[in-house]
């Protein structure tokens, strides 16, 4: 099914509340998605939680949890459902979320907690709860399916299987009861119970139909063909089907929802780098670089506590839905460091480190380890029924009364609420509009947005923008000082070894391009929390996540769980960035035998490229699939095409250049087709089909001389090099990968830098500026 990153969130929605966006909608799918216009049963039901637990309470997923006082029989995903399935011969019934997932949260009041559905589910159904960020290997194969055979796909997802894990009927969000345009939940598990019941072979047989053409359209690989397509006719297609939705006046791609798609972002960059000469080249860097600073000046950034919600409900960047997620802080802090290496502009520096601020003040655990998530709904003062963004709105008055400071020195008589409020574009009657809030329940409320460049808020005040800087930097810090005090949206205490892989990039990119070494210490307490608490020494292999305990301690799931694809290629990136920022080789040592441990686990030795799951892991689950589409994370292929690349530069080691070839090879289709569906790997094949910049170091890792070099290197962005230190030691380990390390000399006892392409080496350079200028060329 072709789609892009644009369309991959889109699903059937409605407006109601902030949220308009891609965690809902409202499809059925599937031969026993019968029937209309059933008669409306709505009636009261108790909403009250059973004292008594279910299963679920023994789990560790937040979640999960969250569901664990439901009326429901719930299981989590495993034997013990599939074998009361078979033996009871009953469907099942998969509900899939996340625990900050604003319409899991609207499905869980309304129809879990509802005593009725709950006997339902129980008596006539076996009914399982994953968490998408356990077991993403299950979530993507009943999603294929949910998009396959309806208008899009969201969460909550819900799928009905037969006891073999076949899917036959799927949706997303269903209200409890019948409306006049839609079918509720209650109708809908009765007809497919009393379908089980009446027409149970016609149902087998079509799941297994459906089943069999997914696996046909899913299948990725090689073919006949030997090579990838062209690097520069794919780049160029997918920069034109990416201009072809660019929004020109407020940055981004589609309308709305609009997410941030820090692969889109990363993409144009490269694509600037090799086409720097031409139109098309300068017209991908200001795509990218104004759509940061759209967001970056938008209420999809927190001003107050910095960091990034997860998306725009509209296509200003002005109503976010207000969760934040690890991984869009990662790779934005990627993005807005990069932003600052190309045009030297403080403003995208300033955002990264308020990014990684954030990270390091909300989503930390004291053993080094990165949290998945915040929720975007919390209770309001003097309620009890948690609203969505009530943690980061604000009204006219609250901000009278927090900074009632006069302003000196201006051309009239100003407060430092004012000012503030005439920055941010804070009104009496609020800033959020009708189609965000249908209700009206949020009238006279504000979200955070500047409306203003800072020369311009200055010139209208008459004041110097410096003075300006300083007042709002007061301003936010008092807010943010008051805003503690309200309730916190729920912590998502889930670390995952992907997650925390991108977030060790993150640390790591940005601590070596602005040169802070508290962000690089960062990224290495990362890595090390990684090979504490989610690396299995025995085996070598990882795993896919942990739990914050009491106490700042670490506990693993009941249920444990290996890593997927992501996993490995997540962290293996992280490895190699880390390596580069913080020249310590045994990151890359570990790189390399968890890249040896991936390709044992997940490659495909027919096809090409990597399955997601293991084959054992998923052996229950009608599909293996292969990732093929880069979207709020990367693909895990595409990640692997890069990591593959920069290991074969770092060791001279000509397999890791097949596998990649072969890799981008099985995708050749897609990337044909729908290359915009895959910037990250489009940005892997030219990386592949250009010259791969070797940049040595020859010199002390400690000495002076040594780091100017280096951080030459870090000044610049390059898509298509690898960072290498030699020290001189022709037994360290980089010098067993590449022996030519070992003619490589200092000149005249300075450190000295080389730039190796093609096996051969430039002429030496001790100096910055020079080497500089050989990046450049």
């Amino acid at each position: 099914m072709d789609s892009s990153p644009l369309q991959k969130h889109k699903g059937a929605s409605r407006n109601q509340g902030l949220l308009t966006g891609p965690e809902r909608g409202t499809s059925v799918s599937g031969p026993a998605a019968m029937a209309t216009g059933a008669k409306d049963h709505r009636q009261s039901h108790t909403q009250t939680q059973l004292q008594v637990p279910n299963r679920l309470i023994h789990e560790k997923s937040p979640y999960l949890l969250q569901h664990a006082y439901n009326p429901v029989d719930w299981f989590p995903w495993g034997q013990e459902a599939f074998d009361k399935a078979k033996n009871e011969n009953k469907p099942i019934f998969l509900s899939v979320g996340y625990s900050t997932c604003h319409w899991c949260h609207v499905m869980e009041e309304e129809s879990f907690r509802n005593k009725e559905i709950g006997h339902i589910l129980s008596e006539d159904f076996v009914s399982v709860k994953v968490d998408r960020e356990e077991r993403p290997d299950v979530d993507k194969v009943y999603m294929t399916f949910v998009q396959a055979t309806s208008s899009g796909g969201g969460w909550p997802m819900n799928v009905w299987l037969t006891p073999d894990l076949q899917p036959f009927v799927g949706g997303t969000y269903f209200p409890p009861e019948d409306g006049l345009t839609r079918v509720g939940f209650r109708t809908v598990l009765l007809r497919i119970r009393d379908q089980w019941k009446q027409n149970k072979a016609m149902l087998l047989e079509n799941s297994q139909r459906v089943t069999a053409s997914l696996l046909a359209r899913s299948e990725i690989t090689v073919g006949d063909r030997e090579l990838p397509p062209s690097a520069l006719v794919t780049s160029q297609r997918c920069f034109q089907q990416l201009e072809e939705v660019y929004d020109e006046e407020h940055g981004g791609f589609a309308e709305a929802p609009k997410f941030p798609t820090p692969v889109i972002l990363g993409f144009l960059f490269s694509y600037w780098v090799t086409h720097r000469m031409t139109s098309d080249g300068f017209r991908a860097q200001q795509m990218a670089i104004h759509s940061l600073k759209m967001m970056a000046n938008g209420g999809i950034r927190d001003h107050v506590g910095q960091g990034f919600h997860r998306y725009s409900t509209d296509r200003q960047w002005h109503i976010p839905h207000f969760e934040k997620m690890l991984y869009d802080q990662a790779q934005l802090a990627v993005a807005y460091t990069q932003a600052f290496q190309i045009t030297g502009d403080e403003l995208f520096s300033d955002v990264a480190k308020g990014i990684l601020q954030y990270v390091s003040q909300n989503l930390s655990h004291p053993s080094g380890g990165f949290y998945s998530a915040e929720d975007a709904d919390s209770v309001p003062e003097g309620e009890v029924k948690p609203k969505e963004g009530a943690y980061y709105l604000w009204t006219v008055n609250e901000i009278k009364d927090l900074l009632p400071e006069p302003v000196e020195g201006t051309t009239e008589p100003l407060t430092l609420g004012q000012l503030f409020m005439k920055h941010y574009g804070v009104t009496e009657t609020g800033n959020i509009g009708g189609t965000q809030d249908p209700h009206g329940e949020l009238q006279g409320q504000n979200v955070l947005t500047v409306r203003y460049s800072m020369d311009l808020t200055a010139a209208r005040f008459g004041l110097e923008a410096e003075t300006v800087r300083n007042l709002l930097d007061t301003g936010r810090e008092k807010l943010k000082q008051i805003r503690k005090r309200r309730s916190h949206p729920r912590l998502d205490i889930k670390m995952l070894a992907a997650w925390n892989g991108l977030m060790v990039s993150g640390f790591a990119v940005a601590g070596a391009v602005l040169g802070k070494e508290e962000l690089i210490n960062q990224a290495i307490d990362g890595a090390k929390f990684l090979k504490r608490h989610l690396f299995d020494v025995s085996s070598g292999r990882l795993l896919r996540g942990c739990y914050a305990a009491i106490g700042g301690t670490v506990e693993q799931s009941p249920s444990q769980f290996w890593g997927f694809l992501e996993d490995y290629a997540f962290v293996i990136r992280g490895l190699l960035d880390l390596y580069e920022a913080s020249r310590e080789s045994a990151w890359m040592e570990w790189a390399l035998r968890l890249q040896e441990i991936q390709d044992r686990l997940f490659w495909d030795s027919q096809g090409g490229g990597y399955f997601c799951s293991e084959a054992e892991l998923g052996g229950n689950l009608p599909l293996r699939l292969k990732d093929d589409q880069d979207g709020s994370e990367p693909s895990a292929n595409s990640v692997s095409a890069h990591n593959l690349l920069r290991i074969h530069s770092y060791t001279g080691r000509r397999n890791w250049m097949d596998k990649c070839v072969k890799l981008l090879t099985a995708f050749s289709d897609r990337l044909r087709r729908v290359p915009v569906a895959l910037p990250e790997m489009v940005r892997a094949l030219s990386m592949q089909q250009q010259t791969m910049k070797q940049i040595v170091i020859c010199g002390n890792p400690q000495s002076q001389d040594t780091k100017a070099l280096i951080d030459c290197v870090h000044s610049i962005y390059m898509s298509n090099k690898v960072l290498i230190l030699y020290d001189g030691e022709p037994s360290s380990f980089l010098a067993r990968q590449l022996p030519f390390l070992t003619r490589l000399q200092k000149v005249e006892n300075q450190a000295t830098a080389y730039v190796c392409e093609n096996e051969a080496y430039s002429l030496p350079v001790t100096e910055p500026a020079e080497l500089r200028k050989l990046l450049l060329l």
